[in-house]
Parts: C-alpha cells; structure tokens; sequence
C-alpha cells in the first residue's frame, strides 16, 4: 500500500485555496520551485494529473476536485483535533449536509436551522449539488445527510435509507401588474401568461405540467432553470411567473418582492432525508427530521 505524503498533500492543498503556486509560495514561505517539484511528486504519486495547465490559470482537474475535498476534510479535522484536545469544553459538533440544487433556498434554511439550536453548539458544513453527485459524498461519509426533492430510488447501487420529511402545497407568484392580471380567473388566467418553470427532470416540473394538462393551461415557458433561487431572480424581474412551496409563501412574497397569485390545488413538494443508516443518530439529523414532522410540513 502506497503512503500517502501528507507533507505534499498539504502543499497541494494551499496551492489549490490560493489559487496559485506564486500565493502559496507566499503564504508558506517556500519557492515556486520546490513547490512545482512537490506538486508534480504528488502526481507521480497519485498517478493522475491533479491541475490543468492547459488554461492560463492553475485550475484543479478532475481529479484534483476529488482530491481537494478529501484533502478539506482532513485538514479541517485536523484543525478539530487540535482544538478539541487543546479546548476540550469547547468542541463543536460537526453536521455536513448535501442539499440538492432544486430545493428551495428558504426550505434548505428553514430544514437546517432546528440544528443549529442545538445545546453545545454545532458547526453545518452545506454542499449543493444534483442528488447523483451528492449520493456518492454520502457513501464516503463526507456527508451525513442529503436533503432532497425526491427519494433515492428502489434498486440504487448506493445502500442509503430514505426518511420522508413531509410535503408542501404549491403556489403561484409573480411580480407587480402580472400578478394582479393573473389574479382575475385563476387558474384559467394562466393560459397563454408567461411562466418559469425548473428544468423538465425536476419533480415539480413533473407535477406542474400535470396539473397543466387536468387544467387544459398551455401558459407561454419563457426560462426553464436548473437553479431555483435564479428561477425566482427573473420572476422578481417581471418576466414570468413561477411556482413555489406554499408553506413559505409569506418568505418567497417578502425576499423576492412578489405578490401571491393563487394555490395551485393538488401539486405537491415533496421533501426527504437521505442518510447512510436506516436510523438517524446524528443529534443534528434528528432535530432536523424531528422539526420537520412537527413544525414545517404537512406529513399525512
């Protein structure tokens, strides 16, 4: 088995923070030159090149991303060690959690604060991604839990547990004189408005254009987006209207300057916990599941 060169690793790691071997060198105090050596020590190590000197600027491969995040993680828990052995009474409790790209920003929020609560304290590190990339961190243990919009589903590769957290209704918001023009009929006054819309693999994509169809609405798709929090950057522009949980429409109306338009009846968002273990035991994945049940969603 090959050892690892945590010396090397570390040089890595700096070069890739500072983003650059120049910075580095000035924030380890050592030269361009024995770094480079380093670094290319390292590859030959890993036997993969971990930067892309193609591009004008030193930018990490793909190996090299996968490499930064195992290195993050043992250089953040080496920092832990030093501290909670130096300041015993002081260690914080650590919850890394991957939260998928379609769930709403105010629900990620609104999911994760029960935790931060916590007697002791606890420090939440937030990943964002798609569900396929977060489930392979959760396999490794660099996550303890994914939050999502749909569950991981029967057959997977990947041996996780989904625990449903509830569901919220769907609304409907848009901006200034569209809202008060859709206002009148809904949800017939949908036909022909324009309307944004998340990506066509999102869940609630699914339901929308469902609810569409039992509606007999053709509304005019002006932007279909990956990321929920833009999608609701162009609503607030004016340039359509868009849907969002209804549990936090009072948030949605205030932090985006919008105006409820109607409840969309029957489209429903779908939220779910995804871990390792079949029973939750980290204290910061139960207070979230637990808060969650009782206080955010609807469960039955």
């Amino acid at each position: 088995m090959t050892t690892l060169n945590y010396h090397h690793l570390l040089h890595f790691w700096v070069v890739a923070r500072e983003g650059g071997v120049a910075a580095a060198g000035r924030r380890l105090r050592l030269s361009q030159s024995t770094l480079s050596t380093q670094l290319r020590q390292l590859e030959e190590q890993m036997g993969q090149a971990l930067f892309d000197r193609s591009q004008r600027r030193l930018a990490l491969s793909e190996a090299g991303r996968t490499a930064f995040r195992y290195a993050d993680e043992i250089f953040g828990l080496g920092r832990e060690m030093v501290d909670a052995l130096h300041h015993p009474a002081d260690r914080t409790l650590r919850l890394a959690i991957g939260v998928t790209d379609a769930v709403h920003k105010l629900i990620a929020y609104r999911l994760i604060e029960p935790s931060l609560k916590l007697q002791g304290g606890i420090q939440v590190h937030c990943s964002e991604d798609k569900l396929e990339r977060l489930l392979p961190m959760l396999a490794s243990h660099e996550l303890d839990l994914v939050l999502s919009d749909t569950p991981l589903q029967p057959g997977a590769a990947l041996k996780a547990f989904n625990h449903p957290l509830g569901h919220s209704e769907v609304a409907i918001f848009a901006a200034g004189p569209l809202a008060t023009r859709l206002r009148r009929g809904f949800p017939g006054s949908l036909d022909g408005a324009p309307f944004l819309l998340p990506a066509g693999t999102n869940a609630l994509r699914r339901e929308l254009d469902r609810w569409f169809d039992q509606h007999a609405l053709r509304p005019q798709v002006v932007g279909e987006f990956d990321d929920s929090a833009l999608l609701k950057v162009f609503g607030q522009a004016g340039v359509g209207a868009f849907a969002g949980p209804r549990v936090i429409a009072d948030e949605i109306v205030r932090q985006y300057d919008v105006k409820l338009v109607g409840h969309a009846e029957g489209p429903l968002e779908r939220y779910f916990a995804i871990s390792a273990e079949r029973r939750l035991k980290h204290p910061g994945v139960v207070a979230i599941s637990a808060a969650a049940r009782s206080e955010l969603f609807t469960t039955t």
